[in-house]
C-alpha cells in the first residue's frame, strides 16, 4: 500500500469507467410527488450552471448549517437555538432539491458524463455524516450516547450496503421507503425542535415512561433492520458477474472487509476508551470516523464503476489507528488532541484522494469539473442501453413531449469526482 500514488486509476479502469452506464430502479412514494417541483425548479436554472457545482452548492450548504448545530451542541446534550434547527431544515431541503436537479440539469445541457455519477455519490457519502449528525444534536441524542452512535453509524452502514449491493448486481436499488423519504423525516425532526424546541424530545411518553428520542430511535432502528434484511436477500440471488461473483469479477462479500476496519475500530474505541472520548466529544467523533467510511464508500462506487477490484486497506486508516494506538499505550497524549488530529488526517485524505480522481477522470474525459464546455455534446441518443425503472426517476427529463425511448438513458448528472 504506496502512501502515495502518481495515478490512482489505471487505463484499463478510465476505459471501463468512461463506458459504464448508469442503472438504477426506484419505487419511491415520494420522487413522483416530488417531480414537479424538481422540474420546476430545474426550469429556472441558468443553462451555463453546471451540474456538479449545482450538487457541491447543496453539499456545502448541507454541511454549513449542520456545523452551526454542533458549534452550540458538540455534545449533543445542550439546547441548540430554534433558529439553528430551522435553519439546518432549511439546509438538508435545499440539499435534497440541488443534489435532485443536477441530472436533470445534465440532461438539459447535454453533459452528462460517467464522472458526475461518480460525484454525486460522493458528495452524498459526506452528506449522509452531516444529515445523521444533525439529526442526533436535534433531539439531544447524546444524552444517550450508545443510541447516538448506533443511529449514526446505521446510516452509513446503509448508505454503504447501497452501493455494495450495486456492485454486486450492477444496479443501484431503491425502495418504497429509501433516501428521498429519510431527508423528509429528518427535515420534519428539525421542524418539530425548531417549533416545540429540543427539550421536547427529552418529554417522557404517558405511561411508558420512555422520552420520545428513544421512541424515535426505535421506530429508525426498526426501520434500519428492515432495510438491511432486504439487502442481505440480494446475495440469494448472488451477483452479476461469471459465476455469481460481482461486477468485477470479485467475491460477493468482499466489500464487508474495508467497511469492518471502520466500524469495529469505532466501537472497540468507543467502549474502551478511559478518558470517555465519544462520550464528551460525540460530534468530532463522528466526524471523524465518518469521514473514513465516505473514503471508503467513495472507494467502492470507483470500484463499481470501473469494475475493478476493491482495495481492502487505506491511509486513511491511519487516523482511526492514532487512537487505538494511543489507547494501547495508556493514553500517552491527551485522547482529545489525538481525536482532533485524526479528524483532520481524515479530512485531508479524503479531500486528496476526491481531488486525484477527479482530475484523473476529467484529463480522460476531457472535461471540466465545475464548468460545461461551450460546445457541450448533444443529448444521449435513443440508442443508449436501456435500465429499468419501477417509478419515475428523480433525475429523468421533464419534457412532456419525451420520447419511450428517452427514458430509457443513463440520467444522473456526470462530470464529477468521487
Amino acid at each position: 500500500m504506496q502512501f502515495y500514488k502518481e495515478r490512482i486509476l489505471n487505463a484499463a479502469q478510465l476505459k471501463r469507467l468512461s463506458e459504464h452506464k448508469y442503472s438504477c430502479t426506484s419505487a419511491s412514494v415520494l420522487d413522483a410527488w416530488l417531480q414537479p417541483w424538481w422540474c420546476w425548479l430545474v426550469s429556472k436554472t441558468p443553462l451555463w450552471l453546471a451540474p456538479n457545482l449545482i450538487t457541491i452548492l447543496g453539499l456545502i450548504v448541507n454541511i454549513v448549517t449542520t456545523l452551526i448545530l454542533v458549534w452550540y451542541s458538540p455534545d449533543a446534550r445542550q439546547d441548540p437555538p430554534r433558529w439553528a434547527c430551522a435553519l439546518c431544515a432549511l439546509g438538508v431541503f435545499v440539499y435534497q432539491s440541488l443534489d435532485a436537479i443536477d441530472g436533470k440539469q445534465a440532461r438539459r445541457t447535454g453533459s452528462q458524463s460517467p464522472l458526475g455519477e461518480l460525484f454525486d455519490h460522493g458528495c452524498d457519502s459526506i452528506s449522509t455524516v452531516f444529515i445523521a449528525l444533525g439529526a442526533c444534536i436535534a433531539v439531544k441524542l447524546g444524552e444517550y450516547p450508545t443510541w447516538m452512535f448506533f443511529q449514526c453509524f446505521c446510516a452509513m452502514t446503509l448508505f454503504y450496503c447501497a452501493h455494495w449491493q450495486a456492485y454486486v448486481t450492477g444496479t443501484l436499488k431503491m425502495g418504497r421507503i429509501d433516501v428521498t423519504e429519510a431527508q423528509f423525516s429528518i427535515i420534519g425532526i428539525h421542524l418539530i425542535s425548531a417549533v416545540l424546541g429540543p427539550d421536547f424530545w427529552s418529554t417522557q411518553i404517558r405511561y411508558t415512561n420512555v422520552p420520545w428520542c428513544l421512541q424515535l430511535c426505535s421506530v429508525t432502528h426498526a426501520v434500519h433492520i428492515f432495510l438491511i434484511t432486504n439487502f442481505v436477500s440480494t446475495f440469494r440471488a448472488r451477483g452479476c458477474g461469471k459465476n455469481g461473483s460481482s461486477v468485477a469479477g470479485t467475491s460477493i462479500l468482499s466489500p464487508v472487509i474495508p467497511f469492518s476496519l471502520v466500524v469495529v475500530p469505532a466501537f472497540i474505541i468507543f467502549q474502551k476508551s478511559e478518558s470517555h472520548v465519544y462520550e464528551n466529544h460525540p460530534a468530532l467523533y463522528i466526524l471523524a470516523f465518518g469521514m473514513v467510511t465516505a473514503k471508503v464508500t467513495n472507494k467502492l462506487v470507483v470500484a463499481h464503476m470501473t469494475k475493478s477490484e476493491m482495495e481492502y486497506y487505506d491511509w486513511s486508516l491511519l487516523g482511526p489507528a492514532m487512537l487505538f494506538l494511543n489507547q494501547y499505550f495508556n493514553n500517552a497524549l491527551p485522547e482529545y488532541w489525538v481525536l482532533w488530529l485524526c479528524t483532520v488526517w481524515v479530512c485531508g485524505e479524503l479531500v486528496r484522494y476526491c481531488g486525484q480522481v477527479c482530475r484523473e477522470i476529467c484529463d480522460h474525459l476531457d472535461i471540466q469539473l465545475f464548468r460545461i464546455p461551450r460546445a457541450a455534446p448533444a443529448p444521449a441518443s435513443a440508442s443508449a442501453p436501456a435500465h429499468s425503472k419501477a417509478a419515475p426517476d428523480r433525475n429523468a427529463p421533464c419534457e412532456p413531449d419525451r420520447s419511450d425511448a428517452e427514458d430509457t438513458e443513463p440520467l444522473l448528472n456526470n462530470n464529477s469526482i468521487s
